[in-house]
């Protein structure tokens, strides 16, 4: 058959392609390994969540909470809010053993049909636009130490954002052991960033500058109004925590990886944004804290003098990190579409010789270029942003309603039912508050989801499609598989 002429084609071609990379499967099956063990697990959980935002505007929080003390008891509450929804997950990936995250487990729970729309969103608007904007602040940090004091070039930042896109899809490329290996790296060196942040401040704290902590729960600019709002930054910042179920059945003993990485995860992350928050408080007040494009930055200049030009560096791995744990997850997303059938078959076929979902990770890549060049990213996300925590609270609604529906799943992680509970109802309350508080942005996104319905039906639920635009897929599919040395993955 056409799989194995491609096969006997590529191997008596090129038998020694990418033989150093051999080591991503080690059976010699065409498919993806077992690679992803506890210690790259938690590095993309904590890759994907620590991004550019605890290093440059934690003050959205504290400018809707009001106060020093209430900003820190929201970051506190933010990640048990987070951890509560990240061990829903958990339980989902121990008894749904499949990849895809937020779409496989819609996809069991409610059907195709709103799967489908999920992961459409994803496709044409959520995650192009999401990672252009990730790309956008590595292409301006990266660039910062080279042109300061002066500004930066817009068209700079952009080419320095695209050469940044086209190495993080290279390396998804290449290798998913190389690209697990560089992300730990890349976690590791976030780590050590809030590290060089909490040290000297807590150094500080102790010595007794303690000033801006006085009357750290002063009432008198708290507003009740506000809170929800300042729930809605935090609940933003520690996003990412469930980006390790889009990558189950790559995970080594998912049973009890997919939990503990998760729990080590997000006991790391919450203890690192209150403590860098901390630590900004000992040397800014609140009202400078406001003032500051870039808290990081400027707590740096503050305290290191000429050694604050490292922070933007830091900062620009952190983002790159982010860009490659998100890329990472989400091209195995389209790889199970593709192999649920509502994707283009090709997307679902792994490379050769390298054992990557090499078309599923390209996917991005075009629609990521296209918004980053000619796209108003920042509206884009303000549609998306409701739409996010709509399907997130979808997904733990599922994992309420399977318990109900099939009892007798096999569940070897489960948590008490007022953790999924109280997280459903936290996302659809910020849902509700994106109605509330910018109907037309919520408006437009809810619109866009709706153009998945008619695809859905125009691409899918009408399955006899005309002879010639059957052909055409089928040359389409096979044309790039020989471009592209991909072939479906062998059981």
């Amino acid at each position: 058959d056409f799989k194995k002429q491609v096969s006997t084609l590529f191997n008596g071609t090129q038998s020694d392609a990418g033989g150093k990379l051999q080591e991503d499967n080690d059976d010699g099956k065409v498919g993806l390994g077992k690679k992803v063990t506890l210690l790259r697990g938690i590095s993309i959980i904590i890759g994907t969540i620590i991004g550019a935002g605890i290093f440059i505007s934690p003050k959205g929080i504290l400018k809707h909470s009001g106060s020093v003390g209430m900003s820190l008891i929201v970051w506190i509450a933010c990640g048990v809010l987070s951890l509560f929804g990240a061990l829903s997950y958990a339980e989902l990936g121990t008894c749904i053993k499949k990849s895809g995250g937020h779409y496989t487990y819609i996809m069991e729970a409610f059907g195709p049909q709103m799967a489908f729309i999920r992961l459409w969103v994803d496709l044409i608007a959520i995650r192009p636009a999401g990672m252009a904007v990730i790309a956008l602040a590595f292409g301006q940090y990266i660039l910062e130490p080279l042109f300061m004091p002066c500004n930066i070039p817009p068209i700079a930042v952009k080419l320095a954002t695209g050469i940044g896109i086209t190495s993080v899809m290279y390396l998804n490329s290449m290798s998913v052991t190389w690209t697990a290996r560089i992300q730990i790296f890349l976690t590791f060196s976030k780590l050590l960033a809030i590290g060089i942040i909490i040290v000297p401040g807590l150094y500080q704290l102790f010595k007794g500058e303690t000033k801006n902590f006085e009357n750290a729960f002063e009432m008198s600019n708290v507003k009740l109004s506000g809170m929800p709002l300042a729930f809605y930054s935090g609940m933003y910042a520690y996003a990412g925590w469930f980006y390790l179920n889009f990558v189950t059945e790559e995970v080594d003993n998912p049973e009890r990886t997919v939990p503990l990485a998760i729990c080590i995860s997000m006991a790391i992350v919450t203890s690192c944004f209150v403590l860098t928050n901390v630590a900004y408080y000992t040397v800014m007040s609140a009202e400078e804290l406001l003032t500051s494009e870039a808290v990081a930055v400027t707590f740096a200049e503050k305290l290191m003098g000429k050694f604050s030009i490292v922070v933007p560096v830091f900062v620009a791995l952190s983002c790159y990190g982010s860009m490659n744990g998100c890329l990472f997850a989400l091209s195995r997303m389209f790889y199970v579409a593709s192999r649920e059938g509502q994707l283009p078959e090709v997307l679902s076929m792994i490379h050769i010789h390298r054992h990557t979902p090499l078309p599923a990770v390209l996917i991005l890549y075009p629609m990521t270029m296209l918004q980053l060049f000619v796209g108003d990213l920042y509206s884009l996300l303000n549609f998306m942003s409701f739409l996010r925590w709509l399907f997130i609270g979808v997904v733990v609604l599922g994992l309420i309603y399977l318990r109900y529906t099939k009892p007798d799943l096999p569940r070897p992680f489960k948590v008490p039912l007022f953790i999924p509970v109280v997280f459903c109802l936290t996302c659809f309350f910020m849902v509700f508050l994106s109605l509330y508080s910018d109907p037309v942005n919520t408006g437009i996104g809810f619109a866009i989801s709706l153009t998945g319905i008619p695809a859905y039906y125009i691409f899918f639920y009408f399955s006899h499609r005309p002879k010639w635009l059957q052909r055409a897929l089928d040359s389409f599919n096979r044309t790039l598989q020989i471009l592209l040395m991909v072939v479906p993955a062998e059981q």
